[in-house]
C-alpha cells in the first residue's frame, strides 16, 4: 500500500467512530460530569503526580507576559499554575465537572488572570470565545476530537507562535482495563482512540514535522475506599445493571492494591507523547 495515497485524518475518524460505537457512544467530557470525579482526577496529580505537571511546565517556552490557551484544560492541572508564571490563562473545557472544579480552584485562590470557555473545542469561535492570539496553545491529553486535522488548523490559527500537544502512544493502562471488562459488560469488543502514530501522520501530511519526545507514566487512581472506586468507575464503563456492577466489582478487588496510609489504587502504565513545533518552523530548525 502506497502510504501516501492514505488519508490519516480519515484514519483517525474511522478509529474515533469505531472507538464511540464500541462504548455505546459514552461522550469522554460526560465520564466528568460529576465533580467528585473531576476532584479525584485531580488527586492524581498531587504528590507524585506533581513531577509531571512541574516538567511539563519546565519545558514551554514562557515568560511572565506570554497569553497561553489550555485546551482540554480539566480541572485546572496546568492552568492554575500557569496562572502565577505567565499574563494570561484560556481554559477551554466542556465538562461540567472538571470547569466546576477549576472555578473553584480560581476562586479559592482569588487568581484574575484565568478565562474559562466552556464548550468543545469543535464548537469554540476564535473571535467570539478567545481573547486575540496566544504565544502558546496547549492540548494536553485532550485530543478526543472526531476531526483532528480541523483542529489542529484552529490551533495554530489561535496561536502566534507555539504550539504543544500531547497523546499516547501503544496501549494505555485504561485500555487495558476496557479491553478485559467491555465483552462482559457489554457484549461488545472494545476499540481504542487513535494513537500518536497517526496523530504524526496528520500533521505531517499538513506540513507540520514536530519535535517529539516519549514519557513513561505510572497512571494512579488513588480511592479512599473499595466502594468509592465502584463508583468512580461506573460513569467509565457506562455501568447501569446490577450484573455489570458485580463483574466490575470482582475485577477491582483483583487489581486494586491497598497503599500505606489505608487507601486503595489502581496502577497502570501509559506512555505519553509530546509533540510540538513553532509555526513557520520545521522541526530542525
Amino acid at each position: 500500500m502506497n502510504r501516501d495515497m492514505i488519508d490519516w485524518n480519515e484514519v483517525w475518524k474511522e478509529q474515533m467512530l469505531m472507538q464511540n460505537q464500541s462504548q455505546h457512544a459514552v461522550d469522554c467530557a460526560a465520564i466528568w460530569d460529576k465533580k467528585e470525579n473531576a476532584q479525584l482526577f485531580l488527586k492524581m496529580f498531587q504528590g507524585k503526580g506533581e513531577k509531571l505537571i512541574e516538567n511539563t511546565l519546565k519545558d514551554l517556552p514562557l515568560t511572565p507576559e506570554s497569553r497561553v490557551l489550555d485546551i482540554g484544560a480539566g480541572p485546572g492541572t496546568l492552568a492554575i499554575p500557569l496562572s502565577e508564571m505567565v499574563s494570561h490563562v484560556t481554559a477551554v473545557e466542556p465538562s461540567p465537572g472538571m470547569i466546576g472544579v477549576l472555578q473553584d480552584q480560581i476562586t479559592e485562590n482569588d487568581i484574575g488572570n484565568i478565562k474559562c470557555v466552556h464548550k468543545r473545542w469543535e464548537d469554540v469561535e476564535i473571535g467570539s470565545d478567545l481573547e486575540g492570539s496566544y504565544d502558546v496553545v496547549i492540548a494536553s491529553y485532550s485530543l478526543g476530537m472526531p476531526d483532528i486535522k480541523e483542529a489542529v488548523r484552529k490551533m495554530e490559527a489561535a496561536s502566534s507562535r507555539y504550539v504543544y500537544i500531547y497523546w499516547f502512544a501503544g496501549e494505555t493502562s485504561w485500555d487495558a482495563n476496557f479491553k478485559a471488562l467491555w465483552p462482559s459488560l457489554h457484549g461488545t469488543n472494545y476499540y481504542p482512540a487513535p494513537k500518536c502514530d497517526i496523530l504524526y501522520n496528520v500533521l505531517y501530511r499538513m506540513g507540520i514535522y514536530p519535535h517529539i519526545n516519549v514519557i513513561p507514566f505510572e497512571h494512579v487512581h488513588r480511592f479512599s475506599s473499595e466502594e468509592e472506586s465502584v463508583d468512580h468507575f461506573k460513569s467509565y464503563f457506562n455501568i447501569t445493571e446490577q450484573h455489570q456492577d458485580a463483574i466490575l466489582r470482582d475485577y477491582l478487588k483483583d487489581h486494586l492494591e491497598e497503599d500505606d496510609d489505608g487507601a486503595v489504587i489502581l496502577r497502570g502504565l501509559t506512555t505519553r507523547v509530546k509533540m510540538w513545533w513553532e509555526k513557520g518552523c520545521d522541526s530542525g530548525e
